[in-house]
Order: structure tokens, then sequence, then C-alpha cells
């Protein structure tokens, strides 16, 4: 892992590019993870390369892990870790970057017997932070050798983690976007229906309300479709 050569940092380059057009596409969150660790252990060279985000409804605060390159079971499992606690917790606690020359002689690294079947030696490890500094992950580089990290190679890391953190951070601001639109059209669709079912069969709000939902429970259907169907059926008359 020599990231002195120019052709070695076109390599991160190209890679901060890579994931800074995933922040503006229509991959799902889960394929912008995937894309992220595997450019991330492409470019630098590393033996595995993962990611684990922060669960912010959990009390407390939990990381997950939610990928990685590498198709080895014995490290895809579900894992999950603490605030403080491991390598990974301590890193989104102290909100800074951690390297390890030693996994196996490091007290806070947690699965030395992983890292033995695996074959894992030194870990470059940093948080995920978006611009307000907010850690929302981190980001795990081991190397299968014996290595001490240069402070152009942290840059380097800490740089794509900064662009994955964006590309995380908008991905589930979109989601949640899309959510809340499509709330708000469905409430709009309801009360649209509701107005139609009050004037065809003279119900109050709250009947016509109820008449959409049991019409739902029946059909198993949700009230979106049952309200979509009665605005079309208007239309027909």
């Amino acid at each position: 892992m020599d990231l002195k050569s120019s052709e070695n940092t076109d390599k991160y380059l190209k890679a901060l590019m890579d994931i800074s057009r995933a922040i503006n596409s229509d991959l799902y969150l889960e394929d912008i993870l995937k894309l992220i660790v595997m450019v991330t252990a492409k470019v630098t060279g590393v033996e595995i390369c993962s990611l684990w985000l922060i669960d912010e409804e959990k009390e407390p605060k939990e990381l997950r892990l939610k990928a990685t390159q590498t198709i080895d079971p014995e490290y895809v499992q579900d894992r999950v870790l603490t605030i403080n606690e491991g390598v990974v917790g301590y890193v989104a606690a102290k909100q800074q970057p951690l390297l390890i020359p030693d996994v196996l002689t490091e007290p806070r690294f947690k699965e030395k017997e992983m890292a033995r079947k695996l074959g894992l030696k030194s870990l470059a490890s940093v948080p995920l932070q978006v611009r307000d500094e907010k850690v929302i992950g981190v980001l795990n580089c081991f190397t299968s050798e014996y290595h001490d990290f240069t402070e152009n190679e942290v840059n380097l890391i800490k740089a794509v983690a900064n662009q994955a953190a964006v590309a995380i951070f908008n991905s589930e601001l979109m989601v949640k976007t899309r959510v809340i639109q499509e709330e708000l059209e469905t409430r709009k669709l309801i009360e649209r229906s509701k107005e139609v079912l009050m004037r065809r069969m003279d119900l109050s709000a709250d009947e016509a309300y109820r008449w959409i939902q049991k019409k739902s429970m029946d059909s198993r259907k949700p009230m979106r479709q049952v309200a979509e169907a009665i605005l079309l059926s208007e239309d027909m008359y």
C-alpha cells in the first residue's frame, strides 16, 4: 500500500469521484455502501474494508456492520457494537482516527480470533463525518501485512470516508424526504376521496374515513389504493 506515486493518488481521486457521483444517483443506500467499500478496498489494496453505521434509534446508540467487500462468512456475519465498545466504538465516540500496527496486540480490538483466521494484521479506522462534523459511522481498512500508515495515507482514507459520509447522509435524507412526500400525497388522496364519498353516499367526514379504512382492511389493500380507486370511479362519471 504505497500512496506516494501519482498513479495511486489518481486512483484515490477517481474513488472520490465515483462516490461523489453516487450522491446524485438513484442508487439505494445499500448499493452506495457496497460501492464505497469496494472502491476503497480496490484503491488502497487492503485485505478487508468494512463500513459501520450508527443506529440513532437505539439507546444507547449502536454501531452495526452494514457493508464489506469480503465474502468470508467469518466476517460478514451480523455484528453490533455499542458506542465506546471496541475499536469501532472508540473511533465513533472520540471522533478521530485510530491506527493499529498489530490488531492482535491492541486491547480495544475485540475480534482477535477472527483476525487470526483471516490473516489480518494492521488497521486504519476512521470516522465517517458529515459537514457539521457529526459522526454517522466508521470505515475500517485492514491489511494482510504489518503496515505503518503514513499521514498521507490516513488523509486520503479520511477524504474517502468523508465523501462517503456525505453520500450516505444525502441518501438517507432523500429516503426520508421521499417517505414524507408519499405520506402527504396519500393524505391528500384520502381527503379528496372522503369528499367524494360524503357527497355520493351522504356520509360525515368520520364515516367516510371509516368506510375507506374498512374497505382497505377487507380488500387487504393500502388506503391509498382504495382512495385512488374512488377518485378514478368519480372521474368516470
